[in-house]
């Protein structure tokens, strides 16, 4: 049985504007200026247009139910404009001209910045749908009015046809727009970015459009995202933010970057963070900012997995992942005494692959490599590429586990733009 499929007409927002509106009595109008649409999902959905008229000094609102053809001109219901009324949007509403031709966005799929010349929607019996911006040439050249020109000269000179560049609307974020960014749809698609490529964007943003879109993050993405970005920009980011928020964001942290970062802040705005920062989490990041940052004691985290020699491989796992998600070292466990005395490490392979009931004392490596409180960053080096380790226990002068240097907090201050 054949099935009648809906054909697909796409129009482009650059061949809607300017357009002539013709009311039901043939009388035009006015010129189209740009169009309402509600931010929905999967694609926002035109609302109405915009127009101005030599009648009214405002611009008129045209709700979309009114239209009745898109051709050359748009025909519409309305016989008079004295039956329309002035712009009011209403919440979800945005103007798609003003808040998106010209601006950049996000395109989430390939963690670039781009910026869209056009925008393309796609016709259906339901209405007028986004579904793509347009952020290739060929969009800027259909803005102008040449595309038909340049299809020509480059099919007759070079047999070539310049080649559209599409960005579905799911996978375009855009950055002018307050009120877009803190649509839940807004955080949902920036946290599937890599926190890496996050950072990277942050970054060629401008002051402002930077703290609009970190501020629109969720906390464990934004956490995730400042611990990529360069510590100027941290600290900028940091500081305009109410103490509150931003001592959210750090605790979400690892401690060695939480306590660099609020290093590097102002005194009173680091004082004000930490007295936000549930105790714990604030005193465990003192400690870390008591030492020099180019000292062992300076780059490591306190936050690890130790257990006693008794306990056994079962124990383990089961704290483990109960607390795993919490800890910034999850590649080696380690083992101590009563005394906090550093006695072996076990690699998570090695506990994964022991016998349940076997006591971590049987399977702990002995012969485990440590540096002390103040042993300076080169020597550290020599000892992460002697032994090809991935993280460095930091004793006392008594063997008491102090906390651990993981391999990128190394990175970070011998080689700051490998570590970031």
């Amino acid at each position: 049985m054949a099935v009648n499929r809906e054909p697909q007409v796409f129009l482009f927002l650059s061949k809607i504007l300017g357009r002539n509106i013709i009311g039901a009595t043939g009388e035009a109008l006015g010129r189209v200026y740009d169009l309402t649409a509600e931010f929905v999902e999967p694609y926002p959905i035109v609302t109405g247009i915009i127009f101005s008229s030599a009648q009214k000094k405002n611009p008129v609102f045209l709700p979309w139910e009114k239209v009745i053809d898109m051709d050359q001109t748009i025909s519409v219901s309305a016989e008079s404009i004295a039956e329309l009324s002035a712009l009011h949007l209403r919440e979800g509403e945005m103007l798609l001209k003003d808040a998106l031709l010209d601006k950049q966005v996000v395109d989430t799929d390939s963690a670039k910045i781009r910026r869209v010349n056009d925008l393309q929607f796609l016709k259906t019996k339901h209405g007028l749908h986004l579904v793509h911006v347009d952020v290739g040439f060929r969009g800027l050249i259909r803005r102008v009015g040449l595309i038909n020109f340049f299809d020509a000269v480059l099919q007759g000179l070079f047999d070539y046809k310049l080649a559209n560049h599409f960005i579905p609307w799911k996978f375009t974020q855009p950055l002018n727009s307050p009120d877009l960014l803190r649509l839940n749809i807004a955080q949902n698609r920036l946290s599937q970015i890599h926190p890496a490529d996050l950072a990277d964007i942050l970054e060629e943003l401008d002051i402002k459009q930077r703290a609009a879109v970190f501020q629109a993050l969720d906390v464990e993405t934004a956490a995730e995202a400042l611990e990529e970005t360069d510590p100027k920009v941290q600290v900028s980011l940091i500081n305009d933010m109410n103490s509150e928020k931003a001592s959210d964001i750090i605790e979400e942290m690892s401690l060695s970057e939480a306590a660099d970062l609020i290093g590097d802040l102002p005194k009173a705005k680091a004082e004000g963070i930490l007295k936000e920062m549930e105790k714990d989490i604030a005193d465990d990041v003192k400690e870390l900012l008591s030492h020099p940052e180019q000292e062992a004691g300076g780059m490591m985290t306190t936050s690890y997995l130790s257990f006693s020699p008794s306990t056994t491989a079962r124990e383990a796992l089961e704290k483990f992942r109960s607390e795993a998600a919490d800890v910034d070292l999850v590649s080696y466990v380690y083992v101590t005494d009563e005394e906090e005395r550093l006695l072996g490490v076990i690699s998570l392979r090695d506990l994964i692959l022991a016998n349940a009931d076997q006591e971590l004392g049987d399977i702990m490596d002995e012969r485990v490599i440590s540096v002390k409180l103040d042993d300076k960053d080169d020597t550290i080096a020599e000892q992460f590429a002697k032994y090809a380790v991935t993280a460095i226990p930091v004793v006392d002068e008594n063997e008491k586990m102090q906390g651990t240097i993981i391999f990128k907090n190394l990175l970070e201050i011998i080689a700051p733009q490998l570590g970031k």
